[in-house]
């Protein structure tokens, strides 16, 4: 495949999912710099007015089952297909790919689990009719970034729940639409963000929420994990290579929530407190050329091509409360995964990787001893990994992670219970990847984020230990 068509391919993705909502053109979602009067009209836009009530602490009917439309079957789709049949009270009543071999093994997971087969769709366009079924309450969306933000509103729209990966957004004006549609419908909208998830960002959490940090005032969050090998495969990676495509459009972190949600969650963001401005710098960009220069040669179209996402991206938010966190991306060098997961409070703080290691006051110059350590793990086990860890584990995703996510999320629609995540939590996340290679492109200056909840956060509480019983 060119670069040439790919590029087509990618942006054609794009237009079509952007026209189908009337937002902003491909040409100002790939906008690398703003014109004066652009940022001015931005400015003033900061705050738009709402098209309904807040969605904060949103409850809708409880469903007795959550009849489930689910959009893209390529690695994750495909495997949340396998997680979803597993959760109670769902059915998988609908799919759908542009590959049509992926939409064929998704129903053979589903049947292969006694299970009715569910209705096939494979033509481009075709997650419009899943959003527009009246046999549908969740559309659980699996597809390229740029498609994440018009399926979810398109489906919010249609009287859908939306539930997307990450990340939801990639501009403002997609930010925006995204909280808008959700105050407009009255729909529940869910960030994927299966790392709030995982089992030491739970435990500490919950160590959080009791006072074991003391006042958390800095975090450290990344998405640390060299992924040249999947960007260059051109069968079996990513669909038409659209996060090549990416890299080589943009720069700033294109993916902070990974890092970022659970220490967010942590620190209280959009629940007592939000974020204010970021400032955001990234290395030169070089792993990409280097890579492609070795396996496809020097004076290939690849190793000729041009690349804007530099290496590491460090990207420093700061909070209208004075609270701190800092942000890493890259999916370039040659170094073990890290997601970081780093708090720091008055009484101690704690770490994941490269080890999780702890330390509290009053002996916080080292690191708690592994009998001590493993005392306070099991003393805060927060209730979701008590109560699911162990088939969470058996089920697998992400070590466990992504199938308490699901089960979670539709926990709580069948309880008409707010989410975990909402809206919000997407806006903000996700506004990082726009804001950063704004300030990346200014000389690492700072910009504003905006108030995606419109006050609400001041009397919001922070998410609190939540179960299943």
């Amino acid at each position: 495949m060119s670069t040439k068509n790919s590029r087509r391919d990618f942006l054609k993705i794009a237009a079509a999912g952007s026209a189908a909502l009337g937002l902003a053109p491909v040409s100002q979602v790939f906008a690398s710099e703003s014109s004066p009067d652009t940022e001015e009209l931005l400015a003033e836009k900061k705050i738009p007015e709402a098209k309904g009530k807040s969605v904060m602490g949103l409850r809708c009917k409880p469903m007795a089952t959550v009849r489930i439309g689910l959009i893209g079957l390529g690695m994750r789709g495909s495997e949340a297909v396998r997680r979803l049949i597993q959760v109670e009270g769902t059915e998988l009543v609908a799919i759908a790919d542009v590959v049509s071999k992926a939409v064929k093994d998704a129903n053979k997971q589903i049947t292969d689990a006694g299970y009715k087969a569910a209705i096939e769709y494979t033509a481009e366009e075709d997650w419009k009719k899943i959003c527009e079924r009246d046999d549908i309450d969740l559309v659980y969306q699996c597809t390229p970034w740029l498609l994440h933000t018009p399926i979810a509103v398109y489906a919010m729209k249609h009287g859908k729940h939306a539930a997307c990966e990450v990340p939801s957004a990639v501009t403002l004006e997609q930010c925006w639409d995204l909280v808008d549609t959700a105050e407009e419908t009255q729909r529940h909208f869910m960030m994927l963000e299966n790392c709030c998830y995982d089992f030491f960002e739970l435990n500490t959490l919950n160590m959080a929420r009791n006072g074991v940090f003391g006042d958390i005032y800095h975090a450290e969050g990344a998405y640390i994990h060299d992924l040249r090998w999947l960007k260059f495969m051109k069968e079996g990676g990513y669909h038409n290579m659209w996060r090549l495509e990416f890299s080589k459009l943009h720069t700033g972190n294109p993916y902070p929530t990974h890092g970022l949600g659970p220490v967010a969650q942590i620190m209280g963001i959009n629940r007592g407190d939000r974020f204010d401005y970021l400032t955001s710098v990234s290395t030169s960009q070089i792993g990409m050329s280097l890579y492609a220069q070795e396996k496809f040669g020097v004076n290939s179209p690849e190793a000729l091509q041009e690349y804007r996402l530099g290496d590491m991206n460090t990207t420093v938010v700061r909070s209208l409360k004075g609270k701190t966190i800092m942000i890493q991306h890259d999916t370039t060098s040659p170094r073990p995964y890290s997601r970081i997961h780093r708090i720091s409070g008055t009484k101690g703080m704690a770490v994941k990787y490269p080890e999780q290691l702890i330390a509290l006051e009053p002996g916080a110059h080292e690191f708690l001893k592994k009998e001590d350590f493993d005392a306070l793990m099991k003393k805060y086990e927060h209730p979701l990994a008590t109560q699911i860890g162990e088939k969470a584990k058996k089920v697998g995703g992400h070590g466990g992670m992504d199938f308490i996510m699901d089960y979670r999320l539709i926990y709580c629609l069948r309880k008409g219970l707010p989410l975990d995540q909402d809206v919000y939590d997407a806006a903000s996340w996700c506004s990082i990847v726009p804001l950063s290679e704004k300030s990346v492109l200014n000389r690492g200056n700072s910009t504003d984020i905006p108030d995606f909840t419109r006050g609400a956060w001041k009397n919001a509480e922070p998410w609190p230990i939540v179960t299943i019983e």
